[in-house]
């Protein structure tokens, strides 16, 4: 198991190989059916190049050509052609090279526009997009790289240190097209296309990085890209990126473009498709229907064959190396594109994690027969699932490798099932009759009698969170259950990866609220820090998550109210074990800490603060930004407590604020306390000013409150400062 495991996270040229095979069969089986074609290909086919000539054509009729395409409406003019050298007709060539020419012939011909600046003049100041060709070996010859016309932005995750050139194929060599052309074009883009190692090409590079020297990397779009970003008029060209690369291509507004890590696109590639070829010799005679070029991208490309531009794709032995660049905007124009997301890899290890699992227990549990039939199963209905993600969500998830995998497993075993005795086979589930929390799971594997009922007293630290304004966010979604699921879930997601890597305990879900708790089952020394920590953490983890709400909802025309959370944490003694009946039991807690806990997190809304703290919980932490908020009498207790607002780490304490802050707060709490209304009103007005960026302007709108009410009805001489909370 662990041999198959090492093999697919290698991914060696076979797995590859193998994988990519069963891909084109899908598309083989069931190809992208046209129904846009956003771009016609003006062909220099055979019969073009039969009546007006051989390759290269003067470029005063390609001038022509463009001028006649844009009268006839086209978006864009574009050239999958590099023109590398000036024109061998120009006129001042001619009459250096043509004998027999007297002085004042000579004269006129030099006088003349070169063609090559006629061209440009057709180019310039239009949506015109020429290509050049890149060479991934350095060959001696390089030119250096053309002017952009694009600008890139690259969007990283949160906290991610990753650069382009980690990740996009890299080029140190260039054959550019001639100054004129070049400047005179609006968009300049590569024509490269880089098969797969046996020759097909089904992977399409959309950016390339050219290596000018050290640390500078700048980068230039495929032809496909740039074509689309000067047809939309975007300046622009996104590139997302996270730890694990480059993730999607966007151009101006429009959707993402979904990449493998190296900035590969997966196009859905089509059959050819001859209705979007038009002939260039009827464009440059003129004979073309003009609705055939009319709100399309107008690329010149060739079929034929002498001209060496031919590609094998999955679907297509041999097809012009244009089409491939027009399927490719097809795909992202229309969202026809495949695509292998981050998940599917942990899928397929899934697969083989979980089917090589079941042969390893089951052959030896119920025989070969038996798992043989529960092998069918799961490759048929892997089989299965495979292809119907590929033909309803465009989705490659390779089955092939697991399958293979899984039936090796099973012969081996199979073999095995004969060299001993069926009865100790059986034993190796004997111990796992219940299963737990994974932070239990080796802790009852040493010792199998703590599966009872009943606990242990210990000191924890206890935490709540919960979403603010809940009520108001489910009545907003209450046509929308499904859409309401899945905003929380999105939410929970992030929030318990922060308590999980502080080394917190999830101990239930109820709602949009969690429940966590620090120093069981495992013993944490500095559980209420780290408790803290991971408050502090998730408070900022809110950030990222609204403005990815924000922009989804920008992005579907609808509004969306940032999110809040509220945390109450609070440490003391309670009981941890298991709670239940003798049929079914969980790992919880119960005692009066835990419910002070929960009464803490219902008070972050009273004083409008993200994080309260018990007092417990705040002598383990002299290290944090802690300020006192309150002595408070909590709903459903007698006694009084004191409570604080957690305001950050060690470095908010440190901070030029935060102690000056502390200072002036404790000053109105002191004058709040002793019934000094004025000096507490001047204390309040100073906190005021002294907030900088902290959310605390609730909190001193709710003093400001009590002093004035207490002012005006004075508590009398044995007011102890207490407040009684009236709601949880």
């Amino acid at each position: 198991m662990a041999a198959f495991l090492a093999v697919y996270a290698a991914e060696p040229y076979p797995v590859r190989l193998l994988r990519v095979k069963v891909f084109d069969l899908y598309q083989q089986w069931q190809p992208r059916e046209v129904t846009q074609r956003p771009v016609v290909i003006i062909d220099l086919d055979e019969q073009s190049l039969s009546r007006v000539g051989q390759w290269p054509w003067p470029r005063t009729l390609l001038a022509e050509m463009v001028d006649r395409l844009f009268e006839m409406g086209a978006v864009l003019v574009a050239f999958d052609i590099v023109f590398a050298e000036p024109d061998r007709m120009n006129p001042a060539d001619i009459a250096r090279s043509v004998g027999g020419l007297d002085d004042s012939m000579r004269a006129s011909l030099r006088s003349l526009p070169s063609n090559d600046a006629l061209l440009a003049r057709s180019l310039d100041g239009r949506r015109t997009v020429i290509g050049h060709a890149i060479r991934l070996e350095q060959s001696g010859l390089a030119a250096g790289a053309p002017a952009r016309k694009s600008s890139v932005a690259l969007i990283r995750s949160r906290g991610a240190d990753v650069e382009p050139a980690d990740w996009l194929p890299g080029f140190r060599d260039m054959v550019r097209n001639i100054p004129e052309i070049e400047e005179a074009s609006a968009g300049h883009g590569t024509l490269t296309l880089v098969p797969e190692p046996d020759g097909v090409v089904r992977r399409i590079p959309l950016l390339f990085h050219y290596r000018e020297g050290s640390g500078s990397f700048p980068l230039f779009p495929a032809l496909s890209l740039e074509m689309l970003r000067v047809a939309t008029g975007a300046p622009t060209i996104a590139v997302r990126m996270n730890d694990a690369g480059v993730s999607g291509v966007r151009v101006g507004r429009s959707a993402w473009i979904p990449t493998d890590n190296r900035g590969r696109f997966w196009p859905y590639f089509s059959r050819r498709d001859p209705v979007k070829y038009v002939s260039a010799v009827d464009v440059a005679e003129g004979t073309v229907d003009p609705e055939r070029i009319r709100g399309r991208l107008a690329v010149f490309g060739t079929s034929a064959v002498g001209l060496l531009d031919i590609r094998s794709t999955p679907v297509e032995k041999y097809l012009p190396g244009i089409e491939v660049h027009a399927q490719i905007i097809e795909a992202a124009i229309t969202g026809q594109f495949l695509e292998r997301p981050n998940f599917i890899n942990a899928a397929e290890l899934g697969l083989l994690l979980a089917g090589g699992l079941l042969m390893i227990v089951l052959v030896p549990l119920v025989g070969a027969r038996w798992t043989m039939l529960l092998f069918v199963l799961v490759a048929g209905g892997a089989a299965a699932t495979s292809w119907m993600l590929f033909t309803e969500e465009r989705v490659l998830f390779d089955v092939g490798y697991s399958i293979a995998a899984i039936l090796l497993l099973y012969t081996l075993l199979t073999y095995m099932a004969y060299l001993s005795e069926e009865t100790q086979r059986r034993q190796v589930r004997s111990a796992f009759g219940h299963y737990l929390a994974p932070a239990m799971v080796e802790k009852l594997a040493e010792d199998p009698d703590q599966l009872k009922l009943g606990g242990e007293t210990r000191e924890m630290t206890l935490l709540f969170c919960d979403i603010r304004g809940f009520t108001s966010i489910s009545e907003a979604y209450k046509d929308a259950p499904q859409a309401l699921t899945s905003l929380i879930n999105r939410l929970l997601t992030p929030l318990t990866r922060v308590i999980l890597d502080h080394q917190g305990t999830i101990d239930k879900y109820m709602g949009d609220c969690i429940m966590a708790f620090w120093n069981a089952p495992l013993d944490d020394a500095h559980h209420a820090r780290h408790a803290c920590r991971a408050a502090v953490r998730m408070t900022e983890e809110m950030e990222p998550f609204n403005e990815r709400m924000a922009a989804e909802a920008e992005s579907e025309g609808r509004s969306t109210p940032p999110l809040r959370v509220g945390i109450g944490i609070n440490s003391g003694d309670v009981v941890v074990g298991n709670m239940g009946s003798d049929q079914r039991f969980d790992y919880s807690v119960l005692g009066d800490n835990v419910n002070l806990a929960s009464r803490l997190e219902g008070q972050c809304k009273t004083y409008g603060v993200d994080i309260v703290v018990g007092e417990n919980t705040q002598a383990d932490v002299p290290e944090m930004a802690l300020l006192e908020l309150d002595l408070i009498q909590v709903k459903g207790k007698e006694q009084a407590v004191r409570i604080f607002v957690l305001l950050g780490d060690e470095s908010v304490r440190n901070g030029n604020a935060f102690p000056v802050l502390a200072e002036a707060h404790g000053a109105l709490l002191d004058a709040y306390r002793g019934q000094r209304w004025d000096e507490a009103r001047t204390h309040l007005a100073t906190c005021r000013k002294l907030v900088d960026g902290f959310r605390l302007e609730i909190l001193y709108d709710v003093y400001a409150d009590r002093i004035a009410a207490l002012e005006a009805a004075p508590p009398g001489a044995g007011w102890d400062g207490v407040f009684v909370a009236t709601s949880k």
